[in-house]
């Protein structure tokens, strides 16, 4: 048989269909079997031409053998058949030779590299970012080197971008974090310093608290020390007033009497202030009534409202208020004198009405008014309209007073004026529903005095008062005793007084209140009995109170002591029990 040469073999030979019966039984398959892997190749042809990714084929030395059209235009050159024309995959890579071999080291000992980033350079020099996929295909002659290329630079640019703001961030967050640093250096040194000046200002405060305590003390100590010389001076001068003097002598005793009067007022006003304004004033809320207040108020104002030629009404319900009333009785005594002061001519009217569990209390003058500027003005310390000619002006601390007692008892002062008309001040006071009866020793003043051969002992630590009392009782036709405490006084007694007068502080820290019940069991009688002091507490007149002792305040004013006195002597004598 002739042996074929190369030359002369077929495809058909070389698949062994060479014979006419095989050609004719396979060759329809095989067609398409043809057909199909020529279709395959053109597709794989076309992705590899279109496709978004970079592909190139190189051999172990690096010479690129294939490439597609994106790879050209990641590498921007006109077409891949430059790339293809004797370039070297080592002459596109940053790192060029040294680079190459290192990959094809990696190829061939390590297999294939995925995700590599690297720098390739495009034909014009500029230097991109990509990522490359690499494996090595083996090959009879010599493995061949696939790469898959991406662009990644604008990747790398919003990653550079994104480190760029992250390291603005970072310095931007150090930079306020040193500023936040510097700002709590500074806050802790405010703090430091705060809280140095509240250690500072709590000293500060507990020396002024230790001063207001010396301060109270120091004032309490000399309202007595105060007030027990004047009040022996008013006795005197009231016992000169009751006598029959001559013209001259009687006109420079009654100036005396002014002039104490006015010191009185002025040093009781002082003292109340300053207890006002130390907060050293506590309310003492009981049930009483109102008639009995105004009993006492009428009696004292209604001579110098006559005097004055103004007309003084009174109009009140029967009715029970819940107060402090030393308290409101100042309140309504200033507005009073107030009103009476600043009245040329016309009348004051003091007039409570009962409104919705409350008595609306309202002190009304015909007086000059108050220019609406000032009605402010008038609460605050030494303030005055003007003063008033041949009268009693004080020294403006009335209104001021009367203010800070109704901010201690809650009340709120309303003032209605019209200039050239007259005022209006009025406030309420919560009513009580205890049925409280009227008792006030001031109802039964007299004229006369009716208290001739009353024996009376006074008990009193400072001589100049007990020589005053004794002056002033003895004008009234009293049997006076006097003495300095209870070992004295009954040296001095031949049997039970019929009154007994005493100083609530006397010495060696005895008080009236022991005396009296002293007395009254050394004579086995309950002896009408009051306390003359200058201690105006709250404590003390809760302590009078509890005991039914009367008290007055001195300086003592000999109406009030004559109507208390007047008003004792009802009183009979009980047996002690």
């Amino acid at each position: 048989m002739k042996k074929l040469s190369d030359d002369e073999l077929s495809v058909d030979d070389l698949i062994g269909l060479g014979g006419h019966s095989a050609r004719k039984s396979y060759y329809p398959a095989l067609q398409q079997k043809v057909v199909e892997l020529e279709a395959e190749r053109n597709r794989y042809k076309w992705l590899f031409e279109n496709a978004f990714h970079g592909i190139f084929q190189a051999d172990t030395r690096g010479r690129i053998q294939k490439a597609n059209a994106a790879l050209a235009r990641i590498c921007a050159t006109e077409s891949a058949e430059q790339l293809e024309e004797g370039l070297y995959f080592a002459a596109l890579l940053q790192g060029g030779e040294e680079e190459f071999h290192s990959i094809r080291e990696s190829l061939l000992t390590e297999g294939p590299l995925y995700l590599y980033e690297t720098r390739i350079r495009q034909s014009d020099g500029r230097l991109i970012d990509v990522s490359m996929n690499l494996l090595l295909r083996p090959d009879d002659d010599d493995p061949i080197i696939e790469g898959f290329v991406a662009d990644i630079t604008r990747r790398m640019e919003m990653q550079n971008r994104v480190l760029a703001d992250n390291e603005a961030l970072e310095q931007r967050v150090r930079e306020r974090t040193a500023e936040l640093t510097t700002l709590n250096s500074r806050l802790f040194e405010e703090i430091a310093e705060r809280e140095q000046a509240e250690r500072e200002m709590a000293r500060a405060r507990d020396v002024a608290e230790t001063a207001n305590l010396s301060k109270d003390k120091y004032l309490a100590a000399a309202s007595h020390d105060l007030l027990q010389p004047m009040n022996a001076a008013r006795l005197l001068v009231s016992a000169l007033r009751e006598r029959e003097l001559p013209t001259y002598e009687g006109d420079l005793v009654e100036r005396v009497h002014l002039a104490l009067s006015g010191a009185e007022h002025l040093l009781s006003d002082l003292l109340d202030i300053s207890k006002l304004d130390q907060n050293a004033v506590k309310p003492d809320y009981q049930a009483f009534s109102v008639r009995q207040l105004l009993f006492n108020l009428e009696a004292e104002f209604q001579p110098i409202a006559e005097e004055a030629g103004i007309e003084l009404k009174f109009r009140a319900p029967d009715v029970a208020v819940l107060s402090d009333m030393r308290l409101l009785s100042r309140i309504l005594r200033n507005l009073i004198g107030n009103a009476i002061r600043y009245t040329d001519q016309g009348r004051v009217l003091v007039a409570l009405r009962k409104r919705r569990g409350e008595l609306l209390i309202e002190v009304w003058d015909t007086g000059q008014g108050i220019p609406e500027e000032k009605r402010q003005e008038i609460f605050k310390e030494f303030q005055q309209l003007g003063r008033r000619p041949g009268r009693n002006g004080g020294v403006g601390l009335g209104l001021a007073i009367v203010e800070r007692i109704a901010r201690v008892l809650d009340y709120t002062i309303r003032v209605d004026s019209i200039e050239n008309q007259g005022s209006r001040f009025s406030f309420q006071v919560p009513v009580s529903d205890q049925d409280v009866p009227v008792r006030s020793f001031m109802a039964g003043v007299q004229t006369e005095s009716g208290l001739e051969g009353t024996d009376i002992l006074v008990i009193d630590n400072e001589p100049e008062v007990l020589v005053s009392m004794k002056a002033l009782l003895d004008g009234w036709g009293c049997r006076v005793t006097t003495a300095a405490g209870v070992e004295q006084a009954l040296e001095a007694l031949e049997g039970p007084p019929s009154i007994i007068l005493a100083d609530y502080h006397l010495d060696d820290d005895a008080t009236g209140t022991a005396a009296v019940e002293a007395l009254r069991e050394h004579f086995r009688s309950v002896l009408p009995a009051a306390i003359l002091t200058a201690d105006r507490s709250s404590e003390i007149r809760r302590l009078l109170r509890e005991l039914e002792l009367p008290v007055l305040n001195k300086p003592v004013k000999p109406s009030k002591l004559r109507a208390l006195i007047q008003h004792l002597a009802e009183s009979q004598p009980l047996p002690r029990a």
